[in-house]
This record gives C-alpha cells, structure tokens and sequence, in this order.
C-alpha cells in the first residue's frame, strides 16, 4: 500500500516523479513545482462526474472508476517508459480524494513507492499561505538604483539570488508587461516559495514595490524589503543608455510601445508624449530612452535610509564587491 504524508513531510520526500492526479485544466491553472500531470480524470469526465455526483453518487463512482481506469491503462505505459517499478512516486488531487487515493492503489499495487499528499493541493495552498504569513527566516539584501544601473545583471550574477521580475515575469514599469503573459499569483507564489527553499542566512533581491504588473508580493516579503539592508546601485548615463537599448531593443514593438506610452499619458505634458512617439518612429531609440530615463528619474524615489553605495559601471567588479562586503566569496565553488 502507499503512504500518505502532510505536506511538510511531503516536501522532503525526493521524489523520482511527482504526480498531479488532477484534470489538466486544474494543473494548467497552477500546481506544485515539478509535478506532472497524470491526470485521472480529464477536463471533460471531471466535469462529467461532478455533475452526475450531486445526483447519483453510486453511478458517479462507477462511471468515475471506469474512466481512470482507461486513463491510467495509457499512464502506466508512459510513465514506466521514464520511471521503473520501485520509483519513489509523489501523487495529489485537489483535496487528497478519490482521484489520487485510485492513482496511488493502481502505482503501489504495480510495485511503485508510493506517498500520496494529505488534503492534496488544497492543503499545500494553506501550507504556503500560512508560510507567508510569517516573518522570512532569512536577511534581505536589497538592491536599488535608478532605471538601467544594472540591478537585474547584477542579480543574475549573485549567490542566493531571487529574482521576483523575471519569477513574474513582468518587468515591474510602464514597458514590464513586454515580456509577454505573467503567470497567475499562486503559480508565482508556487515559484517563489521553491526559491525561498533554498536560501540560507540571506538572499540578494530587487527593492520592488508591492505590486509588479498583475502580481502581488506577499505582505511578509514586502515588509522584510522595507526592513531589509539596502545597497544602492549608481552608475553613468551612458552605460545605463547602453544597458537599456540592449534589452528592451530585440523586445519591444511598436504596437507596445505605444500602449506603454498611453499609460503614463496622464503623467507627463503633451511635448514630451508628442516627441517620444515621433522620436521611436523615426528610429532615435537613444533619444527615446534619455527622455524616458529623465521622466523615471523623477518618479523614482530613493530610500531614505541606504546601507551601502555600489558603483555598477562594471558588473563584474561590482559582484566582486559584493561578495567580498558579505563575506561570500566562496560561496559559488
């Protein structure tokens, strides 16, 4: 037979396949980072079923049980082809019900090292949100600076990093959402929580506002950024000129050009607006970013209280100087 644990216990486990038994509609929305969805009953037999249960209960187990039959008949097949008999299988639902109690019976019965999740993935969203609801065991380092200093670069470099533009995917301006759809917030807390996992005494981080694009930061992290230690990032225009036009050059077009500039429409005169618009159709990219690079520097509000000053010119010096500040030098070996 398998095992059942709580998701804490759950979450230690290391897992050779992580199965989400839900339909995949369900599993698209959002799931438990590295799941795959071996799904017992598909979007169409899910809602099938659901129905038929508030009317017959008998026939919809029935029908239910016949349907993940011929589901798991075709799952078998394509997960022994990946995962030998006596893998150690990690299989959930919604609420830890019929659907990964029959997917989880089916793997043991085969010879799988079954765990299925108690209360499934609705007690791993109460796990999470209890999780962010309490103080971050870890020390923030936070990053700020001016539009185009290299905060982003200078993430990507670091150890212990989290990243929370690229994690929602949204560039956190008027121009964020060119990077295309953003997740939904419980994926995003899904990814973020897996980032946490891994911090030890501190991470490196970006002083975000709350909100980036669609997503919302959870209270806990917002209020460790605001107490956090704060290193301030300055370099030359020209370098943070260069920085900008190499990224948003490849990425942006001109349809969202000109929706980003419709936002900040209320914001700024209507020369400005006038001459940013005929300053991209001409191609003056430069121009464009120097205007823009003036307006967010008016917007932008420094932290009154700064631990620390980095030049980031040089990146690669400014990492250095990072890691010699807090100690970590040898923490990429």
């Amino acid at each position: 037979m398998f095992q059942e644990f709580e998701f804490q216990e759950f979450d230690k486990q290391n897992f050779d396949c992580l199965i989400d038994a839900r339909s995949p509609r369900e599993f698209i929305y959002s799931h438990i980072f590295r799941a795959k969805n071996f799904y017992a009953l598909n979007n169409e037999e899910f809602e099938e079923i659901g129905i038929l249960y508030t009317k017959n209960q008998s026939l919809a187990k029935i029908k239910g049980a016949s349907y993940i039959c011929n589901n798991m008949a075709k799952h078998i097949l394509e997960l022994y082809k990946e995962f030998p008999l006596k893998s150690l299988i990690g299989v959930y639902c919604a609420r830890g019900g019929m659907r990964s109690k029959s997917v989880s019976i089916i793997l043991s019965e085969l010879g799988y090292r079954v765990v299925r999740l108690k209360g499934g993935y609705k007690a791993y969203r109460s796990y999470l949100n209890n999780y962010f609801s309490k103080q971050l065991n870890f020390k923030l380092l936070s990053l700020c600076g001016n539009t185009g200093c290299g905060k982003t670069e200078l993430l990507e470099l670091l150890p212990q990093s989290i990243n929370l533009e690229k994690l929602a995917n949204h560039l956190g301006s008027v121009f964020g959402s060119i990077l295309g759809e953003q997740p939904n917030q419980k994926f995003f807390e899904t990814m973020l929580f897996e980032n946490f996992k891994n911090i030890k005494n501190q991470a490196f981080i970006e002083l975000e506002s709350r909100r980036i694009g669609d997503i919302i930061l959870p209270l806990n992290l917002y209020e460790a950024m605001q107490n956090s230690f704060k290193i301030y990032c300055f370099c030359s225009l020209e370098n943070r000129i260069l920085r900008i036009e190499k990224f948003y050059k490849s990425k942006i077009t001109p349809l969202k050009f000109k929706k980003a500039i419709e936002k900040i429409t209320p914001y700024i005169s209507m020369n400005l607006r006038l001459d940013l618009l005929s300053s991209y159709d001409r191609g003056d990219l430069r121009r464009v970013i120097v205007m823009l690079l003036e307006y967010y520097d008016k917007v932008y509000k420094k932290p009154k209280n700064i631990d620390f000053i980095l030049n980031t010119d040089d990146i690669l010096q400014a990492k250095e100087n990072l890691l010699n500040l807090f100690n970590l030098k040898d923490s990429l070996d």
